[in-house]
């Protein structure tokens, strides 16, 4: 159905975190900030530092640290984002396979497992909007 695109820790402090998990796995680092996302972060008043995400890069899937505002602990803190061609049709899938779905965003879809475990299926349809049919 689909491919293990991403890790994803719902944290606090993404740039401590990332540091932590890339300094633990070989041939991990915490992918480079370069000129012009420095300019951006800083046009809305974040640093490398202060960046509510983080993505670590290496042999295998890659780990993002992303800061969750509010977050609920209640849900998971770390989850998997699935690759998918259609969005659609995976969700479609996972639904027939016992997945329940939480909700819809613009560019990913946020279902849970049989025990609640929440992941998430990324597709290239990313037309599809909060809330619509399609998926």
């Amino acid at each position: 159905m689909g491919r293990l695109k991403e890790i994803v820790f719902d944290c606090d402090y993404p740039a401590g975190l990332a540091r932590f998990w890339a300094s633990l796995i070989d041939g991990y680092a915490v992918r480079p900030y370069d000129a012009a996302e420095i300019a951006r972060l800083a046009a809305v008043g974040l640093t490398p530092e202060t960046d509510h995400i983080v993505m670590v890069d290496g042999p295998g899937p890659t780990l993002c640290f992303q800061r969750v505002k509010d977050r609920d602990y209640t849900n998971n803190r770390l989850h998997l984002d699935i690759a998918v061609e259609s969005r659609a049709t995976a969700v479609a899938a996972a639904l027939r396979a016992g997945a329940t779905m939480v909700r819809r965003e613009a560019g990913f879809s946020v279902l849970a497992d049989a025990e609640g475990n929440q992941f998430c299926l990324v597709g290239p349809d990313q037309a599809v909007t909060a809330g619509a049919a399609a998926d």
